[in-house]
């Protein structure tokens, strides 16, 4: 009440006749920190906006978030350069936004004016809870930005970019009232900060650590984000988290449909597990198809489909610390890779497209969809999927060209289909193509145009595999040391590693430079033979050969002693 009183937000008054007087409650909250901590709680006064009329108590209600490709772009580029994240956080954002239209709300229980009761409150400005508040807020921080001198991406509308003549250049990413900054200068940082908070009353959450449940680690070599303790409380509040961990996520003699014949299970816990599944999945792409799958049968699910659900709970058991590592490796060249899977949906034999983004050495996008039509050969579901994968490449691209990566070359998407790589070159028109839909050949303007250019590989090299269809044990490890990373500063407590790690006296995976597991064969190092005979193929700074997109590189043992 006290921020609704400094904020000037309403002004008592009587209810004008043919006005609607929206009601309001109270909600609470208690905010958990990284670490599962408690660190405050929260109460918050509401309006109940499914009381408010459309077109008399508002019109207009949407408003952008940053998208999670977006801020983890951000983050690849903020470690590549070897900028500090920093975080900010502003106090009762929607009650800085500002009203176009006349609302009236009721007073709140336990707090109305003696003697007045009868009076309501006239909002000046929006309250939680309005229908309209996230577009008010919206529009007051855009006109801040605007006025600042920052300019907006146009494909990400809560992307800002700000450069200053000889200080630098700072990135800003919005989503709602948290807020993620970067630069190469910590002054512009310093007066960025000082500027939001002489207008907004802010909390200033100082080096990015804990960003809407993603957990970030920066160092000196790169910043690591995952979903540890998210993942945590998602198996307890669903009595999964003392299972014995599964080594996959899903069983490839297993194949879900709709009608299986088992007996039917609730839905609303089957489908606040799966909405659970697939917020993880913003740090885990080894989890995407698996989730995709389960996430279809939200409508009368068995317990064959729980029993898959319960089956990713497991494999999540045992990879709670797994995440997204993004360092100064490499280049910052966008690399894409496209599959499909034909036919794989056993109810209606559509096929799944699955694509993949790399920025430098981390993955930055991801997808595992099923197609909305079915296709007709293997060579059609690869160039639907291609074309997928392009329209997301394209918007990669542009956003990359707002902060000043211009992607010069073409982005290469790597396909595993020669077919579908002749089909996006050239018009070939025969029974197998002539019936494909106009919007799939999209990806030929874009190859002519020099945007796009599909290469292939083989499908031992193809990442995007993982995401297509559950596949053995063997290959889905070897392709997921290629995408998803596992960083321990207290020591290599977990993982196929542990007690090799020990032998030797290497003491984290953080501290010492044992950064990823990798695929590409394990030919030297000290760790050669047990790294061989594990079929473990790569550990970085230990003298073991890395594969990084066709290249190579050797890592010397001096390395370990940096």
């Amino acid at each position: 009440m006290a921020a609704l009183r400094k904020n000037n937000t309403w002004e008592l008054t009587p209810l004008p006749q043919g006005k609607n007087a929206v009601g309001v409650k109270w909600t609470y909250k208690t905010k958990v920190g990284p670490n599962g901590e408690i660190t405050r709680h929260k109460a918050r006064l509401v309006a109940k906006g499914y009381s408010q009329i459309e077109g008399v108590d508002y019109t207009e209600t949407f408003a952008p978030v940053a998208r999670f490709e977006t801020i983890r772009v951000v983050i690849a580029i903020a470690a590549y350069r070897g900028w500090e994240l920093h975080q900010l956080d502003v106090k009762t954002a929607f009650l800085n936004g500002e009203l176009n239209e006349e609302i009236y709300v009721q007073q709140p229980e336990g707090f109305t004016e003696r003697g007045r009761e009868e009076l309501v409150y006239r909002l000046r400005k929006a309250l939680y809870g309005l229908k309209q508040a996230p577009r008010a807020w919206y529009s007051k921080i855009d006109d801040y930005f605007e006025r600042h001198g920052f300019t907006k991406s146009h494909s990400e509308p809560t992307l800002y970019i700000k450069k200053v003549l000889d200080q630098g250049v700072m990135y800003v990413c919005l989503y709602v009232d948290d807020i993620v900054c970067t630069s190469s200068s910590k002054k512009l940082i310093h007066e960025f900060k000082t500027s939001m908070e002489s207008e907004f009353e802010m909390s200033d959450m100082g080096l990015l650590r804990y960003f809407l449940g993603l957990e970030v680690t920066q160092t000196n070599s790169g910043v690591f984000i995952s979903q540890s303790q998210y993942a945590k409380h998602l198996l307890s509040k669903f009595k999964m988290a003392h299972v014995k961990p599964d080594s996959t996520p899903m069983n490839t003699s297993e194949k879900l449909v709709i009608n299986d014949g088992a007996d039917k299970v609730d839905e609303v816990n089957y489908r606040s597990a799966v909405g659970g599944l697939i917020y993880l999945t913003h740090t885990r792409p080894d989890l995407a198809y698996s989730v995709s799958l389960v996430s279809r049968f939200m409508q009368k699910p068995s317990k064959t489909h729980l029993g898959a659900v319960k089956r990713i709970m497991r494999y999540i058991a045992g990879t709670y610390e797994f995440g997204l590592w993004y360092d100064q490796l490499g280049e910052l060249e966008l690399v894409g890779y496209t599959d499909s899977d034909w036919a794989g949906c056993g109810d209606d034999r559509k096929s799944i497209s699955a694509n993949i983004f790399m920025l430098g050495n981390g993955a930055v996008s991801w997808s595992s969809k099923k197609q909305s039509s079915v296709a007709l050969s293997s060579s059609e579901a690869e160039y639907i999927a291609a074309t997928s994968a392009a329209c997301q490449g394209i918007w990669l691209r542009r956003v990359l060209d707002d902060l000043g990566l211009v992607q010069i070359k073409p982005t290469t998407l790597l396909c595993d289909n020669m077919s579908a790589i002749n089909l996006s070159k050239n018009p070939i028109m025969h029974s197998r193509s002539k019936h494909i839909e106009l919007k799939h050949h999209f990806i030929r303007d874009l190859v002519k145009q020099g945007l796009i250019q599909l290469e292939f590989c083989g499908t031992n090299e193809q990442l995007a595999d993982l995401m297509t269809k559950a596949v053995t044990k063997e290959k889905f490890v070897y392709f997921r040391r290629q995408v998803v990373y596992y960083l321990d500063g207290g020591g290599a407590k977990k993982g196929i590693l542990g007690r090799f790690v020990g032998m030797f006296g290497i003491v984290g995976i953080e501290g010492i430079g044992v950064y990823y597991l990798d695929g590409g064969g394990a030919k030297k190092g000290i760790l050669g033979r047990f790294v061989g005979r594990l079929g473990i193929v790569g550990i970085e700074g230990i003298g073991v050969q890395e594969r990084k997109h066709k290249r190579s590189s050797w890592k010397p043992l001096s390395d370990l002693f940096d």
